[in-house]
């Protein structure tokens, strides 16, 4: 299989062998490091933003003798880590090694060397990526950069797990907006609140995990009305981490003006919390990635809706904490095509 990427900067092409399937022997050896890359890089979560999570594994004769993950922006890739992690008595086995790298290594100056350039420097005799890195100063320059020096490199182990590691950094670099995640809980019957009143929705353990969630995004959004009325503080006191930045929509601002600001601010990932009619807005526009509503057994009769579920939305999960129930979704574009299709 091959992929084609267009490099928008240079227009120049640069094809991309991509080894999808595993087969046996070697294939799942090399899922089996990737997975432990995938783990390793996680561990990133919280601290390396704006930069993506990467892990990185160095792999001899079945054995790892390095590993490392990328911890914080503006300090060593997980690759610097990895071999910096290699003992010296080991150094004379890297001409044997591979190298397991969850994202593309960089090829271009930033705040750091390219790990493309240190990868070469230390003359390992494999390369595997997980997936190519859609920022525009990468996008195929760093294996291209490998291969032409005579290293061997494998790309696209565990492609899907790899994008979706880092979903939130590749929906920010191919769509040019953040990656949205619209997050609601709502009644037995269907209601947000109680009679236009705020009411006590999530459990103390289910209010905790969304603390937790926040702390993974770059920002968070509500409606005027929901600002005014319920004065949400919108923070991770309940969890720790960073607290994402504030955003307030009115119904003056266009979405797609909203979209591009935080865009340009750099906000990679963008939680919206409510209210009913900020959560309908995203959903028509057809801006959202992923959902998370909670439905406890409570019921009120009567107040603001919840939002309407969408035909594109796809199940992923539910999971039940006490009485609440969590259901995540993710948008399925493959319904969206279905829906585009003229009825005959």
């Amino acid at each position: 299989m091959q992929i084609r990427i267009m490099v928008k900067e240079t227009n120049q092409n640069i094809s991309i062998s991509s080894t999808p399937s595993l087969g046996g022997g070697r294939g799942e050896a090399d899922a089996l490091y990737m997975r432990r890359c995938i783990q390793l890089a996680r561990c990133g979560l919280l601290t390396c933003r704006p930069n993506p999570m990467v892990g990185a594994v160095i792999v001899v004769r079945g054995r790892i003798i390095g590993e490392g993950y990328h911890i914080r922006a503006g300090e060593g890739h997980a690759e610097v880590n990895a071999f910096a992690s290699v003992r010296p008595e080991d150094e004379h086995l890297l001409p044997e090694a591979t190298i397991y790298v969850s994202l593309e290594p960089c090829a271009h100056y930033g705040k750091t060397p390219p790990c493309a350039e240190l990868i070469i420097r230390k003359g390992v005799k494999r390369v595997v990526v997980g997936c190519v890195d859609p920022f525009a100063r990468v996008q195929g320059r760093g294996i291209q950069m490998i291969r032409e020096a005579g290293i061997e490199v494998v790309v696209g182990m565990l492609e899907t797990e790899c994008r979706e590691l880092n979903k939130r950094f590749f929906t920010y670099h191919e769509k040019k907006r953040p990656f949205i995640l619209l997050k609601w809980a709502q009644t037995a019957d269907g209601f947000i609140d109680d009679h236009f009143r705020p009411a006590k929705i999530s459990t103390p353990f289910t209010q905790m995990l969304v603390h937790q969630l926040r702390a993974e995004y770059d920002a968070i959004l509500v409606g005027r009305v929901t600002d005014e009325r319920e004065h949400p503080r919108l923070d991770v006191r309940h969890w720790t981490g960073p607290s994402p930045r504030r955003y307030v929509l009115s119904h003056t601002t266009p979405l797609d003006a909203l979209m591009a600001q935080m865009y340009a601010d750099g906000m990679q990932s963008l939680m919206v919390e409510g209210g009913g009619k900020t959560l309908q807005s995203f959903i028509d526009a057809g801006l959202w990635d992923e959902m998370r509503i909670e439905t406890s057994p409570l019921t009120t009769g009567g107040g603001t809706r919840a939002p309407q579920l969408p035909e594109m939305a796809s199940l992923v999960s539910r999971e039940a904490y006490g009485g609440n129930v969590v259901t995540w979704y993710r948008y399925d574009e493959r319904n969206d095509v279905e829906l585009e299709k003229p009825r005959k």
